[in-house]
């Protein structure tokens, strides 16, 4: 059997190198220190210590973390707003004097939560405390700009960076969001019955100008349609008074009485008002007195066309 100092001295070299070697995991940072004072800080990895006298002080994750916290703030029109937020922060690097802040600055992570939480709060209601109930909707991304603008600086002396702070809700007291709705429900009424008036208005005026061309068209064709009308008339009877005039000079080269010519006019006009008058009553001078002045006036009508014919 070996001796027992043999024996000791094994143990006690195999305890030494157990409390030696230190192994931190991948994301982790530890920090060593001798009897209290800050000695290194010890990377991913198997790492090797002074047994008994360097201890690990703390083990500091570098990797991002997270939070939720829901706090209420006040706007310049006295209107309570309730936020949820997530926090997204992590260690600002693994310089040692960053790592150095993050492990002294706190007493403990419980305090450092405590602080970083109330200096967000702080922050969001300082800014909200500026704006109105109805622009803080609207206002999410500047929020957390803000936010981030403010605290940026103070949580680098803590060793820590924010990342991004996600306003996931953001609510109204309950009379401050039914009188909300009242006013969105009354500006779409209001908005929709605008819509209506331009709709009717543009229906009717579109009516009024189509009824307008209507009767502008109409006119247009009607007018055309008199002046057609009536060149038809003024021809027709520049060409009756031709025929009748040719008729006439023929007559009297023939040596003939030109009044046959007009006799057969008449009674072919009597027999013409006989056949179209369609039930109509027409008024004649059927004696021979009232021939013989119709046919001398027909006389005279054609011997003054004579005469502007000789003229020409």
């Amino acid at each position: 059997m070996p001796p027992v100092g043999i024996i000791f001295i094994l143990a006690l070299g195999l305890i030494t190198i157990f409390l030696s070697v230190v192994t931190v995991q991948q994301g982790t940072i530890s920090i060593t220190t001798i009897f209290g004072k800050f000695r290194r800080i010890l990377r991913p990895g198997l790492n090797f210590k002074i047994p008994f006298i360097e201890k690990v002080f703390k083990r500091i994750s570098v990797q991002n973390r997270s939070s939720e916290l829901g706090f209420q703030a006040v706007t310049i029109d006295q209107a309570n707003v309730n936020f949820t937020a997530m926090l997204l922060y992590s260690v600002l690097n693994s310089d040692e004097e960053t790592i150095k802040n993050v492990a002294f600055k706190f007493i403990d992570e419980r305090n450092f939560m405590q602080a970083l939480v109330r200096s967000v709060e702080g922050s969001v209601r300082a800014f909200v405390a500026t704006k109105k109930q109805s622009e803080v909707l609207v206002l999410r991304r500047d929020i957390v700009e803000a936010v981030k603008d403010q605290l940026d600086r103070t949580l680098e002396d803590w060793g820590y960076h924010l990342i991004d702070l996600q306003l996931n809700d953001i609510t109204f007291d309950e009379e401050v969001m039914r009188s909300m709705a009242k006013v969105v429900a009354s500006n779409n009424l209001k908005s929709a019955a605008e819509n209506e008036g331009q709709a009717l208005l543009i229906t009717r005026t579109k009516a009024a100008e189509a009824e307008g061309n209507f009767i502008k068209i109409s006119a247009q064709a009607e007018k055309d349609a008199s002046q057609l009308k009536g060149q038809g008339i003024a021809l027709f009877r520049q060409e009756v008074a031709r025929g009748m005039a040719g008729a006439a000079k023929e007559m009297e080269e023939a040596d003939l009485d030109s009044s046959l010519i007009l006799f057969s006019m008449w009674t072919e006009a009597v027999r013409n008002f006989a056949q179209e008058g369609k039930g109509n009553v027409i008024f004649l001078d059927g004696s021979v007195e009232g021939m013989q002045k119709t046919m001398k006036d027909m006389m005279a009508i054609n011997q003054l066309n004579n005469i502007d014919s000789n003229k020409k």
